[in-house]
């Protein structure tokens, strides 16, 4: 998978033991739009220096997996996570973002039902 944003923030990376590191970035999809996202991805091992030479505010196109493990605590509750694994970072070409920006909401508008508002509701309880 991939997609192309803003890069926003880029940390330093981390050993979080002998054999791993890993160094994460957030990335600002759909900066145009009324609820941009922020997304954070993971690059791990010898990939925490693709990073390096980009600067907070470029365009970039991001290539990943999205990886999600199973974890039990202690008192056997289960837990699920996600990562979004960044593989290759490149340049993104001039006016790449906006073309996927508007793509990907103009799918999202064709695929989405309209919300269902009940207003016959007495007992709610939300704060707004």
């Amino acid at each position: 998978m991939d997609v192309t944003g803003t890069l926003k923030v880029k940390f330093e990376a981390l050993q979080v033991s002998e054999k791993f590191k890993k160094r994460e970035f957030v990335l600002t999809l759909d900066a145009g739009s009324s609820y941009p996202q922020q997304v954070t991805f993971q690059l791990t091992q010898d990939k925490t220096s693709l990073i390096d030479s980009l600067n907070q505010g470029e365009e970039i196109k991001v290539h990943f997996n999205l990886r999600g493990r199973e974890w039990v605590n202690k008192e056997g509750e289960t837990k699920y996570f996600n990562t979004l694994e960044a593989w290759r970072i490149e340049k993104a070409a001039p006016g790449q973002q906006n073309s996927a920006a508007q793509n990907t909401t103009s799918v999202a508008k064709e695929n989405t039902p309209p919300p269902v508002f009940n207003s016959t509701v007495a007992d709610d309880d939300l704060p707004f």
